[in-house]
């Protein structure tokens, strides 16, 4: 059996996890050490403005429309999400969209522990979106932009009606600093630092537009609230989460890791600029799936292919006939030979999607490493085909 020689050059960087992401081209965490306040209380009057800066910047860099909410909150993502979820469904009917994991584990809050009593669940399997037309616009609307975990987003904010009546809640963890946000079809937004910022985790980032915060002065959840979800006192918005008083104590090393990420982007021309860096790398990638046979982007559709979370599925009739277990088997055969041949680190489906490859082509990633990475696929898959 014929099948491609062990290349000589790996990528000059060889990370591509889609999370923690990868560090902007040039990190030195001696530099960040310079200007983080360490050992100081995140009430000081540095360190503070420090929080605010970030927030501030996170702002400009994403031209966040004039009027909308920024604040830095407990447990990355997951954390922004579920304190939005938490604070303000339940007043109006719901809608959840689910087409990967993470849009699956809201949906399961939604349902089983905040018993929300007029809720559809809309589902796609894995590679699809659901249909967007059935969605209620007098219907609160919670939904990822881009499924990690699936590798596919939605195409646009075309779907979501300007005169809706209910909110959207949108998981764009992997979508910022990548993909375009339609600000105003967006109300209630949520990412983290350690995605494509390539920031550290822990800390989660919520964006809310004017109707959101109208939705938490007027309505109180017939529910209790832990401490690290109320957005609220006295029916007035907590302006200290948006001003840099945070709600419990932040690491001031990932804040000053976040401040340097984000001068990078600032110096990448802001999103736009970080858009073109994911696009270029999205579309090498793409361009060897196209002209190799045995592997296929997981998303079906090229209009709903993530820019970021690339999704691949081994498509050689031989490897695909197998069960799921050996399929997976296959697969992290193939990353750990890469792993080891210091190629790539981390690039493994997740743990509940199809089997398949994961291989984040953020904006904080090189195009010539997904370059040098493609001949590299090429030979773990053929050397693991004729192990098999």
């Amino acid at each position: 059996m014929s099948f491609p020689t062990k290349p000589q050059v790996v990528p000059a960087r060889a990370e591509f996890s889609s999370g923690p992401c990868p560090k902007r081209p040039g990190y030195d965490l001696a530099e960040i050490a310079k200007i983080a306040f360490l050992g100081r209380s995140h009430r000081a009057a540095g360190p503070k403005a420090q929080i605010k800066n970030v927030i501030d910047m996170i702002a400009s860099t994403l031209a966040v429309p004039e009027g909308y909410r920024v604040g830095i909150v407990p447990a990355s993502d997951t954390g922004a999400y579920e304190m939005a979820m938490w604070s303000m469904l339940g007043a109006r009917p719901v809608d959840m969209l689910v087409w990967e994991s993470f849009g699956k584990g809201w949906a399961t809050d939604a349902v089983k522990q905040l018993k929300l009593d007029d809720c559809r669940v809309i589902e796609a399997d894995y590679g699809l979106l659901p249909d967007l037309s059935t969605v209620r616009m007098d219907a609160d609307i919670c939904f990822t932009w881009n499924g990690t975990t699936s590798g596919v987003r939605v195409p646009d904010g075309d779907w979501i009606a300007d005169d809706r009546a209910g909110l959207t809640f949108c998981d764009a963890t992997s979508a910022v600093y990548a993909q375009d946000m339609p600000w105003e079809k967006l109300d209630v937004t949520t990412f983290s630092f350690q995605k494509v910022m390539g920031g550290e985790g822990a800390h989660g980032v919520l964006i809310l537009s004017p109707r959101a915060v109208e939705r938490l002065e007027s309505y109180t959840p017939d529910r209790p609230l832990p401490k690290i979800f109320r957005l609220t006192k006295g029916g007035k918005l907590i302006d200290g989460i948006f001003t840099g008083a945070t709600i419990n104590t932040p690491s001031m090393l990932a804040i000053a890791d976040a401040q340097d990420a984000l001068t990078w982007i600032a110096g990448q021309g802001g999103a736009a600029g970080t858009q073109k860096r994911a696009g270029a790398n999205f579309a090498a990638l793409q361009a060897w799936v196209d002209r190799t046979d045995w592997v296929e982007n997981l998303a079906i559709d090229p209009a709903t292919r993530s820019n970021t979370s690339v999704c691949l599925k081994v498509a050689d009739p031989e490897i695909a006939a197998m069960d799921d277990a050996a399929q997976q088997a296959f697969t992290k055969k193939m990353v750990k030979m890469l792993d080891a041949e210091g190629a790539a680190y981390d690039i493994g489906g997740y743990r509940d999607a199809p089997a398949g490859l994961r291989i984040w082509c953020g904006a904080t990633v090189n195009t010539a490493d997904i370059e040098a990475l493609t001949p590299w696929l090429d030979w773990a898959f053929h050397t693991a085909k004729a192990d098999s």
